[in-house]
């Protein structure tokens, strides 16, 4: 009986124990989505908690899903200091702007092309704490207005604006002589004996 005991009180242990190790896992929040212009610049935010401290063990790892859903690209990973990628549609493109410390694991993408359209993964893991969850941003790469459009938008509505004044105007005008000469007409029939 002494044997049973011993043994379920080390299997509610172990359970125990299980249930904490699954509790101490690294939780990653990212912007969920994020909009930005074709040409520019944009920080992918990723910060994180842990129940750890910060080990020098503590690597964070980002991927790229384009929208045609083909296979994953690497972009950026960091183990101790920040490693570019030395290939692929980000190499020279990426850069670190995270800062341990602060719990913050952010890169910037130079240069956004419609091509960069999908979805951005963050995953940090700070030992002991391996599992956890992965961050997600979905990025967006819209077009800009060029000048030349906003120039040929302005043209054209500051063209249609002076043709309303100058028709405006010259009915304004003609209204006036139409009633000049009624005017004149009346008063050479009232002089006529």
């Amino acid at each position: 009986m002494r044997g049973r005991t011993w043994l379920g009180a080390a299997l509610v242990l172990g359970a125990q124990l299980r249930a904490l190790w699954l509790a101490a896992a690294v939780d990653v929040y990212t912007s969920k989505e994020v909009v930005a212009v074709n040409g520019t610049n944009q920080r992918l935010k990723c910060t994180f908690s842990s129940s750890s401290p910060v080990s020098q063990q503590l690597s964070v790892t980002w991927n790229f899903q384009p929208e045609d859903l083909s296979t994953h690209e690497p972009v950026f990973y960091y183990l101790k200091e920040p490693y570019n990628p030395p290939s692929g549609r980000f190499k020279e493109r990426v850069t670190w702007d995270g800062n341990i410390e602060r719990k913050d694991v952010s890169i910037v993408i130079w240069n956004l092309q419609p091509t960069d359209n999908g979805t951005f993964t963050c995953q940090v893991t700070n030992w002991p704490d391996v599992y956890g969850t992965i961050g997600e941003v979905r990025l967006r790469v819209v077009q800009k207005v060029s000048f030349s459009e906003i120039h040929f938008l302005a043209v054209a509505i500051g063209s249609a604006s002076v043709l309303m004044i100058i028709v405006v105007t010259a009915g304004i005008l003609c209204r006036q002589r139409r009633r000049r000469a009624r005017d004149k007409g009346t008063e050479v029939a009232d002089t006529e004996p």
